[in-house]
């Protein structure tokens, strides 16, 4: 595929990311206040995250492997999965997808007339006062780092050959939403640099002095997984009773009935 339509899904992908992402939380999470009990809170904001990916994966997956942010695409590198030629490319790309995405997120945020867009925090990350739960840097360093370790060990594990065709972006959405689920409170959940930079910029100020964590602790927990991955798979063999093509083939309408552990079609 060439790599400027590569680009383009990464941007459009990473816009979307963002503008879903981030846009529940900014749009979504607090509406209407504690009151009346129209917010999606913690849960809603970790499920449209999760579901962002997942669509997306589906929708340009075929033509740019939908990373959608530097961290993966760096630790997809170090795991010889993708060329490092397009590497910076790609960071480019979804960076300012990110940032057309907070943009467009601002606009549409500051059609209330009580929104205040810093007072607001903006669906920013950060560490300290600037964490939801007032985590010190230390655990917010640790928490991204492991969370994006994991993040990119079960895209390794997901999208190794041998795993079920298909259900990648399932496995990468659900982790995507179970990673916001456990670290909201932490650090308003990045795991991905570009995703912490759009909505930093439009904050400014304690948002952008922040910043670097969040390129730094997503990269190190990334290259982790890259060389802890290999070495967990190496020497495995697929087990003998293979369940991977059913479920792709019920989807696909073909007539398979499973019996002690082998597929027959019918």
């Amino acid at each position: 595929m060439n790599l400027s339509k590569r680009l383009a899904a990464e941007l459009f992908g990473t816009f979307w990311l963002v503008l879903g992402g981030c846009g529940s939380a900014v749009l979504a999470a607090n509406f209407a206040g504690p009151v009346h009990g129209l917010g999606i809170g913690f849960v809603g904001v970790s499920l449209a995250f999760g579901l962002t990916v997942l669509t997306m994966a589906y929708a340009i997956g075929h033509i740019s492997g939908c990373h959608l942010n530097p961290a993966v695409s760096v630790g997809l590198t170090v795991a010889g999965r993708f060329p490092a030629r397009d590497l910076v490319p790609y960071i480019v790309a979804q960076v300012l997808g990110a940032v057309f995405g907070a943009y467009v997120l601002s606009v549409i945020a500051s059609g209330n007339p009580d929104f205040h867009l810093v007072a607001s925090g903006f669906a920013s990350n950060g560490y300290g006062d600037r964490s939801p739960g007032h985590y010190a840097l230390p655990a917010a360093f640790v928490c991204e780092t492991v969370m994006t370790a994991f993040f990119l060990f079960v895209i390794l594990g997901a999208t190794d050959k041998r795993a079920p065709a298909g259900f990648a972006p399932i496995a990468i959405g659900l982790c995507l939403t179970l990673i916001h689920l456990i670290s909201i409170p932490v650090t308003n959940t990045s795991v991905n640099p570009a995703r912490s930079t759009g909505p930093a910029l439009f904050v400014g100020g304690a948002a952008v002095d922040q910043l670097w964590l969040f390129w730094v602790a997503p990269i190190l927990g990334a290259v982790i997984a890259a060389i802890v991955y290999p070495l967990v798979k190496r020497g495995a063999s697929a087990p003998r009773c293979r369940f991977r093509g059913v479920l792709p083939a019920l989807i696909d309408g073909s007539n398979v009935r499973l019996v002690y552990g082998r597929i027959h079609r019918y």
